[in-house]
């Protein structure tokens, strides 16, 4: 970790509507630093309440269970933030963060951040926002660890991940690709799982790998596949 000097938060998307002046002056009152790949930013026992903002580079939020697997949380790329339920609740942090690559980031302070919210109902709404999706997401994760089997809750982040391809819209694809650890811990389920998985659906030519984008070339069969598979069924198939 490396203290630098601010090179500010214009790429910060929860300050896109506020006065260039008044971003500034943020910026004035926030800590920089500058994170090399895989260094500790936050632990889960962490007594820091600080609320981070992503200038540059992206960090990986993860989770552990009792028996020690990782479970991925979320990517949090340049112009997220995260931090923020410490700031709020002034509880422990719920998770552990790295940087994912080297990345520069700006701490603020839970009381800075308490002010902010009061003073700029646009921006207490969008983290408001914010706060409602992670509980649709959270909701999601334990519908699909209630009901679904290791199998199928790869092949559902799959589609997830998947969006338009950037180069021919009509296609559906994951770029970049994340790495089968990465996948196996949203999925939570074990990497090997995840490579048998993607194995089988190349040579079903659901999906083809190039470089580091995935493509779904038949993202209705992978639905299907999602669909069919009951969840004593998705459990033997990854033994």
């Amino acid at each position: 970790m490396q203290e630098v000097m601010p090179s500010g938060l214009t790429a910060i998307e929860l300050f896109a509507d506020m006065p260039p002046a008044q971003v500034q002056a943020l910026e004035e009152r926030c800590v920089w630093r500058r994170y090399d790949r895989n260094e500790l930013i936050l632990d889960r026992d962490s007594e820091s309440r600080d609320v981070f903002f992503v200038a540059e580079g992206q960090v990986q939020v993860k989770n552990y269970s009792y028996s020690g697997r990782e479970i991925a949380l979320a990517t949090i790329r340049t112009g997220g933030y995260f931090g923020e339920l410490s700031a709020i609740d002034n509880e422990r942090r719920s998770a552990t963060v790295l940087a994912a690559e080297e990345c520069l980031l700006a701490a603020m302070t839970p009381g800075v951040f308490g002010d902010l919210l009061a003073t700029q109902p646009a921006v207490a709404l969008m983290v408001l926002r914010r706060l409602a999706r992670i509980i649709r997401v959270c909701d999601e994760r334990i519908l699909d660890l209630s009901t679904l089997g290791a199998v199928q809750r790869v092949y559902v982040e799959l589609l997830r991940l998947a969006g338009p391809d950037a180069a021919v819209p009509s296609l559906r694809s994951i770029y970049p690709m994340p790495t089968q650890a990465e996948v196996a811990g949203r999925a939570s389920t074990t990497r090997e799982t995840v490579a048998r998985v993607i194995g089988q659906l190349s040579q079903a030519a659901i999906v083809e790998r190039k470089g580091k984008t995935l493509y779904i070339k038949k993202p209705d069969d992978l639905e299907t596949l999602a669909e069919r598979l009951r969840p004593d069924e998705t459990e033997s198939a990854s033994r």
